[in-house]
């Protein structure tokens, strides 16, 4: 762990010289993939700095123990350093797990109504308003790029990028069937319906990540659909574009003009096709697949929102709150904590 951190603290203050250096700061894609990386190091070179002054704290306060006049002081202080050396020893330990790559990234969110008829879709709304509303807390922007109105509320299907800091490292976990029991408003007799929908979040992926042949691509242009403002519904501005060797589809209908959905739909595809080869990478090693919090894949059942006992329970790691309401408006932070330390947990005992 020390060699780790000695080197991490080496590349950390190499990266400050260069970006002193004005041959370096004259180079802004040169700068900005420096401060990038230095940006990734900060935390584990910040808590490799407390570790060394820590280390140095007790070693004065194991020489003041032995004055008999503020031996008793020192002895305290001395227990309270050696404490918080553990703490920062078990923190160091999850700061050098391995990350993600596309931890940083933003995500392409997909929600669809599943199970349950029009309840499904009206719980797609619901899950796409949680969503916006944790964003919202994150201080994370979001865009609405297609989506098919339900006509009894909600969405049959809706996709929307969000953007901000660090978005998949908290966002990645929600992929799967999320299930909602409650009662429905068009039910008479008050009996509790069980409906689903279902989400899967993408890493976003940059033009670098994914080369697209235009030999594999079909574009078919069409009018636009579902609510809009004037223009939107009377052109032939929708687009989806068929990665023809995978069959993997991405459409765009919410810009005005066709040029703005084919540059949106050509993101969404490059950022399908990376998720799909994300996917058949896990798969091939197989082991890595296992040790993760769920499979990510739709049909599994990763969450219950139960309305009448005000609850929700995330059954890959057996979390539970009451405190279904305030989830529903964005407090999302406890789950996600939850699942990331659990998710730590699992690789520091070698799981991954």
């Amino acid at each position: 762990m020390l060699e780790r951190l000695q080197a991490i603290e080496t590349r950390y203050l190499e990266i400050n010289a260069d970006l002193m250096n004005p041959e370096v700061t004259t180079d802004i894609k040169k700068t900005l993939e420096l401060n990038k990386e230095q940006a990734s190091l900060r935390e584990a070179y910040q808590a490799y700095q407390e570790y060394k002054s820590l280390l140095s704290d007790i070693e004065e306060s194991k020489e003041m123990v032995k004055d008999p006049e503020i031996g008793e002081f020192a002895r305290e202080e001395l227990q309270q350093q050696e404490q918080r050396l553990k703490e920062l020893e078990q923190e160091l330990e999850v700061i050098l797990l391995p990350k993600d790559p596309n931890d940083g990234k933003n995500v392409v969110v997909e929600i669809r109504g599943a199970a349950g008829g029009d309840e499904g879709n009206i719980f797609a709304g619901d899950l796409f308003r949680m969503y916006t509303k944790y964003a919202e807390h994150e201080g994370w922007k979001y865009e609405v790029v297609d989506a098919v109105d339900s006509e009894a509320g909600g969405y049959s299907q809706i996709e929307f990028i969000v953007k901000g800091e660090n978005v998949y490292s908290k966002l990645k976990y929600e992929s799967g069937a999320h299930r909602v029991q409650r009662v429905p408003e068009t039910e008479t007799q008050g009996r509790v319906h069980t409906s689903t929908a279902t989400v899967l979040v993408m890493p976003e992926a940059e033009e670098v990540d994914v080369e697209l042949n235009p030999n594999d691509l079909r574009v078919d242009i069409y009018r636009s659909g579902g609510h809009g403002g004037q223009g939107v519904n009377t052109t032939d501005s929708a687009v989806r574009i068929t990665h023809l060797p995978t069959g993997l589809v991405a459409q765009c209908q919410n810009e005005r003009s066709q040029i703005q959905n084919k540059e949106k739909c050509m993101q969404m595809l490059r950022t399908r096709l990376y998720e799909y080869e994300l996917r058949k990478h896990e798969e091939e090693l197989g082991s890595e697949r296992k040790s993760k919090i769920g499979s990510g894949d739709r049909s599994e059942k990763i969450r219950t929102y139960n309305y009448p006992q005000n609850r929700v329970t995330d059954h890959r790691i057996s979390f539970t709150t009451k405190q279904l309401d305030r989830v529903m408006e964005g407090a999302m932070e406890e789950i996600i904590e939850a699942l990331i330390h659990e998710d730590q947990q699992r690789k520091l005992k070698g799981e991954a």
